[in-house]
């Protein structure tokens, strides 16, 4: 084959790799290297939290914290499930990451498609103001939001924490949306008007199934930060029944002073619900992220 080429051509052939594979060159290791050690440092963590989860205190002290369990102890689990009521805690977590979920995703469509589509006025500084939102330090909000709540009785309550990262999370959510729909066809926003529909037929009709996608990476992205929220739960919540996670992880920290272990157990047990979320709707993100690659 490659004498025929070079018959044809009047140029000499060069061989090929096997498969179309080109020659590693030394940037190409060095990239390799540099991705396969962020990839240690990330699971090293990992491997440290499962590993002294199911050690004994006798067999940490003995062994240290690198090395495999001689024989695996569920002591710590089983120590730190019973203290904090872990269910009521895991249901306190899931109950306000899906509402605020939720509610962010939806009032995040309704408010971009008032912007992004039906262009109302001062949309550029509209856009920047929630845009401004998003960098507000949370540390800012407790101070009013604490009164506010007082002076409403809604302070320690879920709703209270609910209402804050509902709207922390739908600024986001609109400033993102409102780039995504100021450029959606107008060529189906017009056939679609020129069928009858309404504003609000447009919108969940037509913008919602092309747009779905987006709004699920919202979905899990906005449950995901909400779970691992800490401050502002911290604040709000004060009863042990209210506790979400984190809280329930950091406050017996500091006030029943842990053995490792047992600290190593609650952080897998808080790390476990969102990593069955993330492998549940894995898919979904997926296509999501790579739903807008194809037009």
């Amino acid at each position: 084959m490659h004498a025929t080429t070079a018959i044809v051509t009047g140029k000499p052939a060069t061989s090929r790799p096997r498969g179309g594979m080109t020659k590693k060159r030394p940037i190409d290791w060095l990239m390799l290297a540099l991705v396969v050690i962020g990839a240690l440092l990330i699971i090293a963590p990992f491997y440290l939290v499962v590993v002294n989860s199911f050690k004994s205190p006798v067999d940490y002290a003995t062994s240290g914290p690198l090395a495999l369990p001689e024989t695996l102890d569920f002591g710590g689990i089983i120590k730190f499930w019973e203290r904090v009521n872990f269910p009521e805690k895991v249901w306190n977590s899931l109950f306000i990451a899906g509402v605020v979920s939720v509610l962010a995703v939806v009032i995040s469509m309704l408010n971009a498609f008032a912007i992004g589509i039906g262009r109302v006025r001062g949309r550029s500084w509209i856009v920047l103001l929630f845009l401004l939102a998003n960098l507000l330090p949370q540390e800012a909000l407790l101070y009013p939001l604490y009164y506010m709540f007082k002076s409403v009785g809604l302070y320690d309550n879920v709703w209270s924490v609910i209402i804050v990262f509902t709207v922390i999370q739908a600024a986001f959510g609109t400033y993102l949306l409102s780039s995504v729909y100021g450029t959606f066809p107008k060529e189906i926003l017009e056939a679609a008007s020129l069928d009858g529909a309404s504003r609000w037929q447009i919108l969940w009709r037509v913008v919602f199934p092309i747009s779905r996608p987006t709004l699920s990476v919202l979905l899990i992205f906005f449950f995901i930060w909400t779970w691992n929220e800490f401050l502002i739960p911290l604040t709000f919540l004060a009863s042990n029944a209210n506790q979400t996670v984190p809280v329930a992880i950091s406050v017996l920290q500091g006030d029943r002073l842990m053995d490792v272990t047992t600290t190593s157990a609650s952080a897998l047990l808080g790390i476990i619900p969102t990593l069955i979320f993330f492998l549940i709707f894995q898919r979904t993100l997926t296509r999501g992220i790579t739903a807008g690659a194809v037009k």
